[in-house]
């Protein structure tokens, strides 16, 4: 009997900065039992969206869904990008009788990698070693698509971590996509925050479900000199190095 099938979206940064996060989420779709396929992609258009240019943000999401809507699920690494294809496309296109609903369908089909992971378990086997680690929930992710419970089950479940809370945990990182580019001694500010708080638990390695907030606090705190390791959970539960 062949396997399902499963489209993996990639994401910009992981595909131009960080291409072993899309390893390791094809890696964790293929142990859940699916055969993944990375369709000819490009951006999900959030950029766009978020500056206000709704116009090349619906002709760069007509790209992806002509790309993504064979698959009956679409896995995405990211709470962002996962956010605006599940959440926002519809609305992009509420008053085109011709896209809305090929919108809907694919927004109906699309999870964050976690989502994914909690509906379609991962094989018991050795857990990976972790340490102590400081889980950052991105803004999207917690706000857009309701994910918190589902990255720390997957982390208990594979990997000997101990989850360590972080201080005034639901404040954004300062990434916030365009908002570091347009103000970016505020988004700095915040940065230096969150990851004081950070430092503030004792962690050894700090992870999360996107690798805008990852790059972002990582930066800081290679600025800072801290020691601490930052990770995609995808490469965690992959057992990556």
């Amino acid at each position: 009997m062949s396997q399902p099938e499963a489209a993996l979206f990639v994401t910009c940064l992981a595909d131009l900065m960080r291409p072993e996060v899309g390893f390791a989420a094809a890696s964790l779709i293929q142990r859940a039992g699916f055969t993944v396929v990375v369709p000819r992609q490009g951006c999900c258009g959030q950029p766009n969206y978020n500056a206000g240019d709704k116009a090349g943000a619906r002709d760069l999401a007509k790209a992806a869904i002509a790309a993504l809507e064979r698959f009956e699920i679409v896995v995405v690494p990211s709470g962002s990008c996962g956010g605006m294809i599940a959440k926002h496309y519809p609305h992009l296109f509420e008053a085109d009788d011709t896209w809305r609903p090929r919108a809907e369908r694919l927004a109906s089909r699309t999870l964050e990698l976690t989502q994914f992971l909690a509906r379609h378990p991962l094989p018991d086997g050795p857990k990976a070693p972790a340490g102590k680690i400081a889980y950052h929930d991105s803004c999207s992710a917690r706000r857009e698509l309701g994910v918190l419970a589902e990255p720390r089950a997957l982390i208990a479940a594979h990997t000997d971590a101990e989850i360590v809370p972080i201080a005034d945990a639901e404040s954004c990182c300062g990434f916030g996509g365009t908002f570091c580019v347009k103000y970016p001694e505020i988004s700095a500010r915040m940065a230096s925050e969150k990851t004081a708080a950070i430092a503030a638990t004792g962690a050894g390695m700090l992870v999360a479900a996107d690798l805008g907030c990852l790059l972002n606090l990582g930066g800081t705190l290679k600025r800072q000199g801290s020691p601490i390791a930052i990770k995609h959970i995808a490469e965690l539960l992959a057992g990556e190095p």
